[in-house]
């Protein structure tokens, strides 16, 4: 999972935003006579995407492309087409990636500051005067290319996200314990500004700046700050997405759209794995095992669209070349299911259920929860996790498109310990088995999913 416009354009803010809490217990086994997702079947799926072998999975790398292939190779198995138009399993989708091979240097008055921590990498040199915004209110920042921020109170997150909105092409703040934790988190690397090929790029930047020098910087506004990148060159990768079909029976019906991101944040340069055992390893297994399901039941009315998108860490570049590129028009998509994160219980929701992010914009959760999903509405409203998810690329293109999730703000999120040894298995083979005959009900139904009044994005 990451972050959506501004929100999605890098790891920072899902890194600010993450939450330990506890685990509970696993939902109830399936009915007898239903479908049954076999645990070992989830158990297998987890060891092949979140082995050693694929190196976490980096974004828009051949490891990205070796899970893709994986998930095409199931996709053929269970005897799924190849969507509409498409000669292959694969789709994909060049992601232009900024690179730096040097340290940061950030100058103000012509003097190197020095140790400045880059949390976000503009795409080149920044150059402009100093505003200084004192205030914790996001509406009260100012309009400037460089702005520091010196309250203690202020919300990052929120304050980057003004910023942006804004035009700030460099956002300063006070070096903290927070942004040592993010940098640590992100391997000590600036997180860079990748975009698709074709793409105007992001280029805001943020930075940290040690505690005695901001002191000194933000005491004289107006005086001239550049930010350069020694370096900094410009790279080319392939991220891919992996689809496959299930014909329906009647072609003015549409289709249903289920999707997870195969990507996490591949090998850190000490050489750990991040395996995103849950991130979002947890979301692919469930789309293979409901693309198992539903394969060996008759064709349904309407069809069914089983997509595994790559780069949705670097920015959701997947699901956006996707929503730009679809293999049936969008407006024959009658709902798009996300599944990110369901390896373990949130202790916020009740026992076995997944939360639904954006539960209120439409009227899609509700229905399904009529027809046994255990789902709920998501307990973390302040989160925005409606924007942080692949959903989002299609809601704001009109697809009723909503995320499902088990612990969203599990401890483990963008950690080493993101592992097997810390999913709940049990827990997630059940989530898992509760939402097939939901599905297959609105895959045979002729119910249309809409949003509610104010309910879509962008509106």
């Amino acid at each position: 999972m990451t972050d959506s416009t501004w929100r999605r354009r890098g790891a920072l803010l899902g890194l600010l935003l993450a939450l330990p809490l506890a685990a509970a217990d696993a939902a109830p086994p399936a009915a007898a006579g239903a479908w049954v997702v076999k645990p070992e079947w989830v158990k297998a799926d987890e060891e092949a995407l979140a082995s050693d072998a694929l190196q976490g999975r980096g974004s828009a790398t051949a490891d990205e492309a070796k899970a893709a292939d994986w998930v095409a190779a199931r996709f053929a198995e269970f005897g799924l087409a190849r969507a509409p138009g498409m000669d292959t399993y694969l789709q994909k989708a060049t992601v232009m990636q900024p690179e730096l091979s040097g340290a940061p240097v950030l100058s103000a008055g012509g003097e190197a500051l020095g140790n400045v921590a880059l949390l976000m990498a503009p795409l080149g040199e920044v150059r402009g005067a100093l505003a200084v915004a004192s205030s914790a209110d996001p509406a009260a920042l100012p309009t400037a290319d460089i702005v520091a921020i010196t309250s203690d109170k202020a919300d990052l997150s929120a304050m980057a996200e003004a910023a942006h909105a804004k035009g700030v092409k460099l956002l300063l703040v006070r070096e903290s314990p927070l942004t040592k934790m993010v940098v640590q988190q992100m391997g000590g690397r600036p997180q860079m500004s990748a975009y698709l090929e074709g793409q105007t790029p992001h280029a805001m930047a943020v930075a940290a700046v040690p505690g005695r020098a901001f002191d000194r910087l933000v005491r004289d506004p107006g005086k001239e700050v550049v930010l350069a990148l020694p370096g900094l060159t410009m790279g080319r990768g392939t991220t891919t997405n992996a689809i496959g079909y299930l014909p329906g029976t009647d072609p003015a019906a549409g289709v249903l759209l289920l999707s997870a991101h195969l990507d996490h944040l591949g090998r850190r340069p000490d050489g750990t794995i991040m395996h995103g055992a849950d991130d979002d390893a947890s979301g692919v297994t469930a789309v293979v095992e409901l693309a198992r399901a539903l394969s060996a039941a008759p064709r349904s009315r309407r069809g069914i669209l089983f997509v595994c998108y790559g780069a949705e860490e670097l920015g959701g570049f997947g699901s956006a070349y996707f929503g730009a590129h679809p293999p049936v028009p969008l407006d024959r998509i009658a709902a798009n299911i996300e599944f990110e994160m369901i390896g373990a219980q949130d202790p916020k929701l009740p026992k076995g259920a997944l939360m639904v992010t954006g539960y209120e914009r439409s009227n899609l959760a509700e229905t399904l929860a009529a027809h046994g999903a255990q789902v709920a509405p998501d307990p973390y409203p302040s989160e925005h996790f409606f924007e942080r998810s692949d959903n989002y690329q299609l809601a704001l293109k009109g697809v009723v498109a909503h995320t499902l999730s088990g612990w969203a703000t599990t401890p483990v999120y963008h950690k080493p310990t993101d592992t097997i040894a810390n999913l709940d298995l049990p827990f997630m083979t059940s989530a898992i088995q509760s939402l097939i005959e939901p599905v297959r009900w609105l895959a045979a139904s002729d119910f249309q999913p809409q949003w509610k009044s104010g309910g879509q994005p962008g509106r």
